[in-house]
């Protein structure tokens, strides 16, 4: 079958040059803020993607003329649209010298990131990659730049500036002062809450692509229909006007982000850990457990919803209602264990503020901890009831199951919450003090016992 690509498709009309280099070329991008750029629909404001640990996704696009399709799997309809906005891919480990001319010139006026949340530390090569990226640009045009994270942190914008700020304070003294400064001048770090679920794409999936368009394409991306992205109006050099597409502007993106974080995000967890230790394969499976189903609620209704400020214009109660509805959407097939990755990294910013906040409050935030629990019995014991193994994907892996112990060795829940809980690089920091509460420590011995293999 012919490749997607311009001489095979008639793609409508394209960016004519690039204003925004976009670190981090991923599928959410990609079914994301890619989309509600070509829908803003400025010429000048084309996408150059920046491949980082591979050049996997430079290699599909490519051929393609950076072509791709979206296809979006609701209940009911399943659409497909070619995209256009990405005019430019680069794998950053082979070209740092064409990263260095994006970073450097004027035309580029924001440069964004969805690169996960493991990828926000002071030492992360992507924060290196953008305070190098950032002192070329000071080095030669010096124009000012918009640096967009959308990734699921609080407060993003500021975590990232903190981070950029860190670094520079690291570097000898005439260059990482000189950077500082030019920095607070010409550089703006807005915050932002992005939402859309965007699972992996199967070979199904580039199959269902392929009978739609009667051509191959190698980038396909899946979304349900469902987006959302708020932002904050500070930007140091102009934006598309992503409104036109239907994104939110806002002075307080913080209540957006702790929102979607405790009840989204924290959700999703929730039914994947629980999910996949029950043998299922997908997050809609999971919903359908009604067993699960009811932690799920419990979590948004009693532990989560409680904690949050909502927005002004917000329907709390049709927000929950709306997070279940997506999650059970069959069509979408997201896998329990793409969503349980990188559990050590998401924990703290998905549920334990939820549990931090209802302690606090004289509540014991039982459906919260039973998806702790579940993490830690996913951890500990790396199986589902069935005996399948589960994938542990996490950049603290190794320390993590050291800290639980082997399931034959240690397979009493007291001992496994002994082991994690001691693990200051998840509760730590804001949460040291949950590792020491005694009401806490035995509703998660008593979950994670609940939850070993071997019962019901």
């Amino acid at each position: 079958m012919r490749r997607l690509s311009e001489a095979t498709y008639a793609a409508g009309p394209r960016p004519e040059r690039v204003g925004i280099l976009h670190l981090g070329l991923g599928a959410f991008h990609r079914a994301h803020q890619a989309v509600f750029t070509e829908d803003a629909g400025a010429a000048e404001w084309g996408i150059c993607g920046v491949t980082q640990r591979s050049a996997t996704v430079a290699d599909q696009l490519r051929p393609q003329d950076c072509l791709y399709s979206v296809l979006e799997r609701g209940r009911d309809a399943v659409d497909c649209r070619v995209v256009g906005v990405v005019r430019d891919v680069l794998f950053a480990e082979a070209e740092p010298e064409r990263l260095r001319q994006r970073f450097s010139d004027p035309a580029v006026r924001i440069v964004s990131l969805t690169v996960t949340e493991k990828g926000y530390t002071k030492d992360a090569a992507v924060v290196d990659r953008l305070v190098r990226g950032l002192d070329a640009r000071r080095r030669g045009s010096g124009a000012p730049v918009t640096v967009l994270c959308c990734d699921n942190l609080t407060a993003n914008g500021r975590t990232l500036r903190r981070l950029v700020q860190q670094h520079c304070a690291a570097l000898p003294p005439a260059d990482g002062e000189a950077l500082a400064e030019w920095i607070a001048s010409n550089v703006r770090f807005p915050s932002t809450m992005v939402d859309r679920i965007v699972p992996a794409t199967t070979a199904e999936d580039r199959a269902e692509v392929a009978a739609r368009l009667g051509l191959a394409d190698e980038a396909a991306v899946v979304a349900e229909p469902f987006r959302q992205w708020v932002i904050e109006d500070d930007f140091a050099a102009g934006r598309p006007e992503w409104e036109r597409a239907g994104a939110q502007f806002t002075g307080d993106v913080g209540r957006f982000e702790t929102m979607k974080l405790r009840l989204l995000n924290g959700t999703h967890s929730l039914l994947a850990y629980l999910g996949a230790l029950r043998g299922h394969d997908t997050i809609a499976q999971a919903v359908a457990d009604p067993d699960i189903a009811e932690a799920a609620r419990g979590l948004l209704e009693r532990d989560a919803l409680p904690t949050l400020a909502v927005p002004e214009g917000v329907d709390a109660p049709g927000y929950v209602a709306d997070v279940l509805e997506r999650f059970a959407n069959p069509a979408l097939r997201h896998r329990t264990t793409q969503v349980a990755m990188d559990g050590s990294q998401k924990l703290p910013l998905r549920l334990l503020g939820t549990i931090r906040d209802r302690l606090a409050a004289g509540r014991t935030p039982v459906y919260a901890a039973r998806a702790v629990a579940a993490w830690m019995v996913y951890v500990a014991v790396g199986r589902d009831r069935d005996g399948r193994p589960l994938p542990l994907e996490d950049p603290l892996a190794d320390r993590l199951r050291a800290a639980a112990g082997s399931a034959g060795e240690r397979a009493a829940g007291k001992a496994i919450v002994d082991g994690l809980l001691a693990v200051r690089e998840v509760f730590g920091g804001d949460f040291a003090e949950l590792a020491d509460h005694a009401e806490l420590r035995a509703v998660l011995e008593e979950q994670v016992r609940e939850l070993l293999p071997g019962r019901p």
